[in-house]
């Protein structure tokens, strides 16, 4: 009888990886074709919301044209590096998998809030958070750079000793979870469900640009390291979705760059030196001075946090 500490090959892990990812997005487009029947019989599928759609799949192949080309390299070369600093030599099994699922969850709590929090990680993150809409295709929305910062985390994982194969897969559940979530079909699920794990609701309030709902619900797959970190909300009123100041188009490429443009703008016209690394390091609702002798706030860059 096998066991959880039983040797499993990488090679398999790797198989596993492949079939996972590859059903799972076949998947993925039957249930979106079932929602836009659901918004159908609702009288709710418009032209706007099949062009949001399209402009999700095409930013997606945008982000994996810059992967393959740019970062993929990159990717490789950091994370087979990194082995040469592993602190321990971890076997893989279903136990050590497990053990690194959780661990890739944990630091994609703190890798998705930082990516939120920083306005040079929020410009490329908030390209996922501009659909006014809210379906299983706003999964695939994607900016240039949402394939570089998760790295970091990825790094930790291999450094701690655990196979970089292994630790790919961990991230790759913990995506796929995310990506399930994205849905109005499916309302709140029973409480203990709702108290540990992430569920479509926590992630609908993830999305919304609600006040009260921003900034919060981090989590992948488990929806404790908000309730630990004090980032949690409960969805009670109804969730606007996207930014608070929405770029209004589905053309791919306003999508896929606004927050950079945003970015640089807010940065060319900032006043000193000191606004201008705000704009770049801070929050973003990071708010400068107009003069070094004011007191007075300018708008700021809460349209690049939720623009």
């Amino acid at each position: 009888m096998s066991s959880l500490f039983d040797p499993i090959s990488s090679s398999l892990v790797e198989q596993w990886d492949s079939s996972i990812n590859t059903w799972f997005f076949v998947g993925a487009l039957g249930f979106l074709m079932l929602e836009f029947v659901r918004y159908a019989v609702r009288g709710k599928l418009t032209f706007d919301l099949i062009g949001d759609a399209v402009t999700n799949y095409i930013t997606l192949a945008m982000f994996i044209a810059i992967n393959l080309l740019v970062l993929g390299g990159l990717y490789v070369a950091w994370v087979y590096g990194a082995q040469s600093f592993a602190l321990f030599d971890i076997e893989t099994n279903v136990a050590t998998i497990a053990i690194c699922i959780v661990l890739a969850d944990l630091l994609y709590y703190w890798e998705h809030r930082c990516m939120h929090r920083f306005n040079f990680t929020w410009a490329t993150h908030s390209v996922h958070h501009s659909s006014p809409h809210f379906n299983i295709s706003v999964a695939y929305r994607f900016g240039p750079m949402d394939g570089f910062w998760p790295i970091l985390g990825t790094i930790i994982l291999v450094v701690l000793g655990f196979n970089p194969i292994v630790v790919a897969f961990a991230e790759i559940l913990v995506q796929l979870y995310q990506t399930a979530l994205h849905t109005e079909t499916i309302k709140k699920l029973p409480r203990p469900i709702e108290y540990v794990m992430n569920t479509p609701s926590h992630h609908r309030v993830h999305h919304g640009s609600n006040r009260q709902y921003l900034d919060t619900n981090y989590g992948g797959i488990l929806i404790i390291w908000d309730r630990l970190f004090g980032t949690f909300a409960e969805e009670k009123e109804q969730v606007v979705f996207g930014l608070v100041q929405p770029i209004n188009s589905n053309n791919p490429l306003t999508a896929f760059l606004h927050g950079f443009y945003r970015l640089a703008r807010n940065v060319i016209q900032a006043e000193g030196l000191v606004n201008k690394l705000g704009y770049v390091f801070g929050p973003p609702e990071f708010e400068p001075d107009r003069s070094p002798n004011s007191n007075r706030k300018e708008d700021g860059n809460r349209d690049a946090k939720n623009a």
